[in-house]
């Protein structure tokens, strides 16, 4: 078997177009998932069982279907009701699905602050919502930082399966140029470099700042 490397060089572009939809896709739906995080986190933790069934029916339910169902789900039927298209499909999807487990990752976050600072909080006459907000979301932010950004680089992996709804990203780029160049083992060889390039880069950055993190709290 012979192999021919030219393939990489002469379509660059296709991996470079690929390789930045592939990153905008996952932090837009990053970027919405993490609201939804919040919110039905602290439904988990939440007082009001209204509240708190809501959110993990949706936790549960989401942890439960594998994210390929969920997108098909998505994209054939929730597009039925609503123009979403193969891209906001995506997005939506990858958001849905992120947005249950860091809804776990806050709810843990959370319960992992002691609870002598809401009791400290309320005994200075602040009420739940303020001494929430002020005192133990900050404190929980800075612990759920790192299982937060290993979510992200879960989802830039994720993301490859979003090519089974014609999502434009590099695992589709890499497709349709196997299919014209019929050189899948050097497409899929360099497309596997790539993704470990994204990830490894990120796992990088996020471990300076979390050692700046580790050093402003010392």
């Amino acid at each position: 078997m012979t192999y021919d490397w030219s393939v990489i060089p002469r379509n660059m572009d296709v991996f470079i177009y690929g390789a930045l939809k592939t990153l905008e896709i996952s932090a837009l739906a990053i970027l919405i998932a993490i609201p939804i995080g919040i919110i039905f986190g602290l439904g988990r933790i939440s007082k009001n069982k209204f509240f708190k069934l809501i959110s993990s029916v949706y936790v549960e339910i989401i942890r439960g279907v594998p994210l390929l169902v969920l997108l098909l789900w998505i994209f054939f039927v929730l597009g039925q009701f609503f123009s979403l298209g193969s891209f906001w499909g995506a997005i939506v999807g990858l958001a849905i699905f992120a947005g249950a487990f860091i809804a776990e990752i806050v709810r843990t976050g959370i319960q992992a602050v002691p609870r002598g600072q809401m009791e400290a909080a309320r005994s200075l006459g602040m009420s739940h919502g303020k001494a929430m907000t002020h005192i133990i979301l900050p404190q929980a932010f800075r612990r759920v930082l790192p299982p937060l950004a290993s979510q992200f680089i879960m989802l830039i992996k994720d993301s490859s399966l979003i090519s089974v709804i014609a999502a434009g990203e590099l695992t589709l780029a890499a497709k349709n140029l196997v299919a014209t160049s019929f050189r899948s083992i050097e497409v899929w060889t360099f497309v596997a470099l790539i993704y470990f390039l994204m990830t490894f880069s990120l796992s990088l950055i996020i471990r300076y700042f979390e050692k700046r993190l580790l050093k402003s709290e010392a």
